[in-house]
């Protein structure tokens, strides 16, 4: 028996069909939880871009000349607004202060994906080593094989 033409969508597939492959939504919370476990609280921040350099200063001026004013909107509204009619010899200094915390970033950067490195070797090492390997245990050997050989080939054209 055939669906109604009513009730086919795009592709040919059914109403019915596309309803069984929605799936439950996890809440916001979850999401945030999961998503927050997955950060590594030693891995170093990313640098703040010229702007945001600038910002900093700016919000200090700012609450200075408008101390009543508790509103974050119009302290970025004003900072953009600011910061887009400065000329570039204006904006060099600032540019430069996060060029130079761009390059402190990437030297610790560099000292982490080292250390990562050398970790998950040490933990190949401790799986290799077990004689009773259960399939999770495989499954962990060779995302981190996999990793290492990530993390070397970018070393390797790092060095280029």
């Amino acid at each position: 028996m055939d669906a109604h033409p009513f009730f086919i969508m795009k592709g040919g597939k059914s109403k019915g069909k596309a309803d069984n492959k929605l799936g439950v939504k996890k809440s916001a919370a979850q999401t945030k939880k999961e998503k927050n476990a997955a950060k590594d609280p030693n891995k170093p921040k990313r640098p703040a871009s010229a702007f945001f350099v600038f910002m900093e200063d700016f919000r200090k001026q700012y609450k200075e000349k408008h101390p009543g004013n508790k509103s974050v909107a119009a302290v970025g509204k004003a900072g953009g607004d600011k910061w887009k009619h400065l000329t570039d010899a204006e904006k060099a200094p600032y540019i430069a202060k996060a060029e130079k915390r761009k390059a402190e970033y990437e030297k610790l950067m560099d000292a982490y994906n080292r250390k990562q490195a050398r970790s998950n070797c040490e933990l190949l090492v401790r799986l290799r080593k077990m004689r009773n390997l259960t399939s999770q245990s495989l499954r962990l050997m060779r995302k981190m094989e996999a990793m290492r050989k990530k993390r070397m080939m970018t070393e390797v054209l790092m060095e280029e």
